[in-house]
Parts: C-alpha cells; sequence; structure tokens
C-alpha cells in the first residue's frame, strides 16, 4: 500500500507586523492589507477613553487608508499564500 507522500501544510502564522490580513468590521466592507504596528503594551493599560479605545492593530488598507483594529476584526489573508 502507497504512503500518503502529501506534505502537511504549515500552520498559518499568527498576527503580526508584515503579515497580510483581511479587515472585517461591521460598519463596512472587508478590505485586506497589511499589519504595519503592533500596540498591544498600550492596549493593556487604561490608556484613552471610552469613547476612543486603544485598539491593537494599525492596518495600511491596500487602498491607501490606515485603519486600527482589535484581534478580533483580523483573519490572516486568504489571497497572500
Amino acid at each position: 500500500m502507497p504512503k500518503n507522500m502529501s506534505a502537511k501544510k504549515p500552520a498559518p502564522a499568527a498576527v503580526a507586523v508584515g503579515v497580510r490580513v483581511l479587515v472585517r468590521r461591521a460598519s463596512e466592507e472587508a478590505q485586506t492589507g497589511e499589519v504595519v504596528e503592533d500596540y498591544a503594551a498600550l492596549t493593556d493599560s487604561r490608556r484613552g477613553h471610552e469613547w476612543a479605545p486603544v485598539h491593537r492593530w494599525a492596518i495600511a488598507l491596500d487602498d491607501g487608508r490606515l485603519v486600527f483594529a482589535d484581534t478580533e476584526d483580523l483573519t490572516l489573508d486568504p489571497g497572500a499564500q
């Protein structure tokens, strides 16, 4: 019986600076872009205001905008592989 020679695909990388992501928010259509900064140190503290919370990730969208999002708003861009 032949062995299954198909290689396992590596597990997807975690969200990090330089990774392409899909940003999904309820207020707008999903957009793709690249993570350019991680503000994790600022999100762990009580900085900012309740009406303007600090979001963890800065993403440069493909359309030229810069947006800020939390990890739950992001998935790895399936077209970046």
